[in-house]
């Protein structure tokens, strides 16, 4: 019989704590945490891997949902810039979770792919303010991303030792909606 209190979205939940606070997310560590012992785990986790899997697609569907509402009623550069705000300070916030959005969905798990696609298409309809669609999306997309996630990984690590950091961030999204305002200028 499982413990009272405890649930797959309590056992889930923990694991999103350890990853955030950078420690290991293992079944050893998450049952300490819980007052439990790791075998009482595997009423509510099917193991490791399905644990990880869990947080992922848990991680997915927030950010999805925080950039949702913060491009609602945006668009063009206004999205742009709403959406690489929020994309920062949540990867900030969250950085255990945020590290397991970066991976492809897995096409064998429909939660893990519909929340994967929400986020995208947050992303999608953005971008359709500056006339992006279809291969000009997924590229741009992807530039974005990239673009986020290595402003988001250096700042985590300590990188960007010089001051005013907020500045060089709002020049990158400015830089990012100048090179979308004029995506038809590129040649590639």
């Amino acid at each position: 019989m499982p413990r009272a209190g405890l649930s797959e979205d309590r056992v889930v939940e923990e694991a999103e704590f350890l990853a955030d606070e950078g420690s290991p997310v293992t079944l050893v560590e998450l049952a300490r945490r819980l007052g439990v012992q790791v075998p009482s785990l595997y009423k509510h986790v099917a193991g490791a891997d399905a644990l990880q899997q869990l947080v992922s697609v848990r991680a997915k569907g927030e950010l999805a949902d925080v950039l949702a509402r913060a491009t609602v009623g945006k668009a063009g550069p206004d999205a742009v810039a709403a959406l690489a705000i929020a994309y920062r300070d949540w990867a900030i916030a969250h950085p255990g979770r945020y590290a397991t959005t970066l991976r492809a969905p897995d096409e064998s798990d429909p939660a893990d792919v519909a929340a994967s696609s929400r986020a995208i298409q947050v992303m999608f309809d953005a971008l359709a303010g500056y006339g992006l669609v279809d291969e000009d999306a997924i590229d741009a997309t992807r530039i974005f991303r990239a673009t986020l996630h290595g402003f988001v990984t250096l700042d985590a690590a300590g990188a960007f030792a010089l001051p005013d950091l907020d500045r060089s961030f709002a020049r990158l999204v400015a830089m990012l909606q100048h090179s979308l305002a004029n995506w038809g200028a590129l040649t590639i």
